[in-house]
């Protein structure tokens, strides 16, 4: 773990373009049930009438803004947003959500999904929920659907023509994760650090791109002994994009520092070794029980040119080094380099032991 970083990212690849949903994917899509016709599209959400800055609870500023509808418009929208949760949550069932009510509608211009933030409130108890609406983007849409296929995370979200709804990721975003020096004391280092190694394998092998502190929370659910933590990706901006390959390797990056020395402080390199052969063989298992989802996704996705013809072939190049693979010269989208690196894992468990290397090495 004491590779260089990545580089800070320019504003151009803060800016990572937005890339339309094509035929294949819609098809795929609606095959799975996550194109739905929603009665509120991002375009429409838009069209707000004023907005005010949002602090936190602290009432310091945060990258959000309260966005204000007229009257009529923002009594649409209410029972528009409410039947689409109602879609996210149940099906679509309203009758068992009558309850509910919209108490907030913020906006982001930040980021490449620039979205809405929909607060959800139960009338009975005040119990407060979120979801999201953002731009279609395909690049984000395979980033969401890997995750659900490859990860041990279900992702709950919803397509429609241009529009994408997400729910929200609950957890400690990773950044105050490692302000508040990295958990408590119910939580065990060694556990802690096993849960990095696997996600930072899972981010490498689904080439899931810009794992900043910011763009995963950390979930800690109290067990009978102790507590057990799980690191979950929220954003997918920048699935299968960036050409370098330590892109890729959440390890690598400066705002990850803090975790990568705690891992190193707590684990020894057998121990994370065997960790790492632990997720690769639970990503094989679960692209084995979802084998013919994962064969169309993969297919659409290596239909789409998700990236620059550079990027492409300098991550190739760089994945064909790192594996010792040459077959990786030859794909020719990045939903192939996926489908290959899937190839390298299965390959290196079926012909070596865990002898204290790793793929490539």
């Amino acid at each position: 773990m004491d590779a260089p970083s990545p580089p800070a990212p320019s504003p151009a690849q803060q800016r990572k373009p937005s890339f339309p949903v094509a035929v294949v994917l819609r098809e795929y899509l609606r095959r799975y049930r996550r194109e739905r016709e929603l009665p509120v599209t991002y375009a429409r959400l838009r069209h707000f009438a004023e907005s005010a800055p949002l602090t936190d609870t602290a009432g310091r500023p945060t990258l959000w803004e309260t966005v204000v509808y007229d009257q009529i418009e923002m009594e649409s929208l209410q029972e528009g947003l409410k039947k689409i949760y109602a879609i996210l949550r149940v099906d679509g069932d309203l009758s068992v959500m009558r309850h509910l009510y919209v108490d907030r509608i913020d906006f982001c211009a930040f980021g490449n999904s620039t979205p809405f933030r929909i607060r959800i409130v139960n009338a009975y108890n005040d119990n407060a929920d979120y979801f999201y609406v953002k731009r279609a983007d395909a690049s984000r849409i395979y980033g969401l659907e890997l995750e659900h296929v490859l990860s041990p995370n279900r992702m709950n979200y919803l397509t429609c023509g241009a529009t994408l709804v997400e729910e929200h990721v609950a957890g400690i975003p990773g950044d105050m994760f490692i302000a508040r020096g990295l958990g408590g004391r119910d939580l065990r280092p060694i556990r802690l650090a096993k849960e990095l190694v696997k996600f930072n394998e899972r981010c490498f092998v689904r080439l899931l791109g810009d794992m900043r502190a910011y763009n995963f929370v950390v979930v800690v659910t109290p067990d009978f002994e102790d507590a057990q933590v799980r690191i979950r990706a929220m954003d997918f901006d920048q699935q299968s994009y960036e050409g370098r390959l330590n892109f890729y390797r959440p390890q690598f990056f400066k705002d990850n520092g803090p975790l990568a020395l705690f891992c190193v402080k707590h684990l020894r390199l057998e121990t994370a070794l065997q960790y790492q052969r632990e997720e690769q063989v639970l990503m094989l298992q679960r692209a084995a029980v979802s084998e013919e989802r994962l064969r169309l996704l993969l297919a659409a996705m290596s239909a789409d040119a998700l990236a620059p013809d550079a990027h492409l072939h300098e991550l190739r190049a760089e994945l064909a080094e790192h594996y010792k693979r040459d077959a990786y010269l030859r794909c020719d989208s990045m939903g192939a380099l996926v489908r290959e690196n899937l190839e390298s894992i299965r390959q290196h468990i079926a012909t070596s032991p865990l002898d204290g290397t790793a793929p490539g090495e």
